[in-house]
């Protein structure tokens, strides 16, 4: 499956790895109700995965055959670490291994990891390495990818991105900003662009997934024909409408707000399904509070329902929850009232 990336469309979509969102139970839903082309697993600790914490850390690693391809994404400084966890990955069936070279966060940061790789080039390779080595000591063969963003605290396409290219990696996801800027400015995709004419100015083969601000497929579609590039990645467009990749399939029926009553109901149901998959799958090791953000967005621009408009209440009730049985009990009261 090493070259399972020539094989999907183009342009193709992806589900960006999200910490606390993109969990086993989450992909389930987005997998049953509308799966995109590629699917990540939340970013994991390679350090966590070869130490004694590894037992609690395999709960990021669940997976079931209809999510794949699936992509594990790996953090980690420590080359020796990295390729431990590459191989204890790759012989779980994952179809690649993505490295976390651009997340923000000051722990992941403080590690080395994360957009703190854009300061180092030279430690840089050697992660890339380590994940290579690791994938060769498993005996598989399956891809390597890369994801980051165009620079630390200004753009680094121009040095940045040729290393990355030169060290034949099977995809590449940019983020359009800094590091600096976070997610506070708009993304700009003319980077997008640039690296795609860069990959092309190099002849090298890596596919290019544009990630930034994607609100929807036909969003995605129109930043795909300005850039050039192979696939687009979606984060946050997916919270609160497990929906957004159905449009991809044939003969899916794609819900939208105009339908009044029956969207509004479907997507509580939705959520309780969720919640009740969380439970079953991650309850032992994860807190119930995880679910918490997926309530804000399952509950939040809900249309009005015959001049009714119970939203904000019924998120403060489901705030207050502390596992499925009340979740389930809040939904079926709400949807009892507006009838």
């Amino acid at each position: 499956m090493k070259n399972f990336w020539e094989k999907l469309p183009k342009p193709f979509f992806c589900l960006a790895p999200m910490a606390d969102v993109t969990d086993a139970a989450f992909r389930r839903i987005i997998t049953k109700y509308g799966k995109p082309d590629v699917l990540w697993t939340e970013f994991v600790s390679a350090d966590g995965l070869t130490s004694k914490g590894r037992e609690i850390l395999k709960d990021n690693l669940i997976y079931s055959k209809k999510e794949k391809p699936i992509v594990a994404q790996l953090f980690s400084s420590n080359p020796t670490k990295m390729r431990q966890a590459a191989k204890y990955v790759a012989s779980l069936g994952f179809d690649g291994i993505d490295i976390n070279m651009g997340c923000p966060d000051r722990s992941v940061e403080g590690q080395g990891a994360g957009a703190a790789m854009m300061k180092s080039m030279e430690k840089a390779g050697e992660i890339i390495e380590a994940v290579k080595d690791g994938i060769r000591d498993s005996g598989k063969q399956i891809s390597i990818s890369v994801k980051t963003r165009v620079g630390y605290n200004k753009s680094q396409l121009e040095e940045w991105i040729p290393f990355l290219l030169s060290q034949k990696i099977d995809a590449l996801t940019i983020h359009a900003r800094t590091r600096k800027e976070m997610s506070k400015v708009p993304a700009k995709w003319d980077y997008v662009k640039r690296v795609v004419e860069i990959r092309n100015e190099m002849k090298v083969t890596t596919k290019i997934i544009g990630n930034g601000d994607v609100v929807d497929i036909d969003d995605g579609r129109r930043k795909w024909k300005e850039t050039g590039c192979d696939g687009i990645m979606i984060g946050r467009g997916i919270f609160g409408n497990p929906f957004l990749f159905a449009s991809l399939h044939k003969n899916k029926n794609v819900l939208s707000k105009s339908e009044g009553r029956d969207f509004l109901t479907k997507r509580l149901k939705v959520m309780l399904e969720h919640t009740k998959l969380f439970e079953k799958l991650l309850g032992k090791h994860r807190n119930f509070a995880v679910m918490k953000k997926h309530y804000k967005a399952y509950v939040n621009g809900f249309p009005a329902c015959e001049g009714r408009d119970g939203a904000k209440e019924l998120r403060m009730k489901l705030m207050e929850t502390k596992n499925a049985k009340e979740v389930e009990k809040i939904v079926k009261e709400f949807l009892q009232k507006t009838k």
